[in-house]
């Protein structure tokens, strides 16, 4: 199995980094392969819409970026871990970006497996930053792995990252839990326990 660990930050060793590498740490230690892909260094290119990639099966119609490399990936990953620094009370805009395509174009590779969102910040802003990176997760079918408080570390470097026991724990904590939820998946798949899935129902309340 293999979870795959997005790092939204523009720094590539940073405090969210800390983060992701000490949730790594905890899934390898299940017997989880794990990778780091680094999202946040380049510029990522808005999702327009255009609904083409409902015609370029389930790939992004914009190539010159790591959207579509990463949905590749995602078809063979188990679980998903999309992590990003606080920027005004919101996530990486990046990491939006890069999720509103990936999931857009791709959310069929995403779906039933299991995710969770962390963020690092150095004080205030980081449920709101959770709950908008969760909401990729509950639109789609993905079971939304917690751990034993809010995922989030504090801290302005990866050294004050390392000093905040707490959220240190809270980010081994979902790597044990992940772990725990990805077997009991297999358990589950083995004996033929499936999620039933049903047609899509649209209202819209403009008529």
């Amino acid at each position: 199995m293999k979870v795959l660990l997005f790092n939204g930050s523009g720094n590539e060793k940073g405090c969210t980094f800390t983060a992701l590498a000490t949730v790594a740490e905890s899934l390898n230690k299940n017997g989880i392969e794990t990778e780091i892909i680094q999202v946040g260094k380049h510029a990522i290119r808005d999702c327009i819409g255009c609904g083409a990639c409902r015609k370029l099966d389930g790939m992004c119609v914009f190539k010159d970026d790591i959207v579509n490399e990463c949905i590749e990936k995602a078809k063979e990953a188990d679980g998903f871990i999309f992590g990003s620094p606080v920027y005004y009370a919101h996530p990486s805009g990046r990491l939006l970006s890069f999720m509103d395509r990936l999931f857009y174009a791709g959310g069929s590779v995403f779906a039933y497996k299991p995710a969770a969102a962390i963020v690092s910040a150095r004080r205030a802003g980081t449920t709101a930053s959770l709950d908008a990176i969760t909401k990729h997760f509950t639109i789609n079918n993905m079971p939304v792995v917690s751990s034993n408080y809010w995922n989030m570390v504090h801290g302005n470097k990866p050294e004050q990252v390392m000093q905040d026991l707490e959220g240190l724990q809270i980010m081994r904590v979902l790597g044990n839990n992940m772990a725990w939820l990805l077997k009991c998946i297999e358990a589950g798949t083995a004996a033929g326990i499936v999620p039933v899935k049903e047609d899509k129902v649209w209202t819209n309340f403009i008529r």
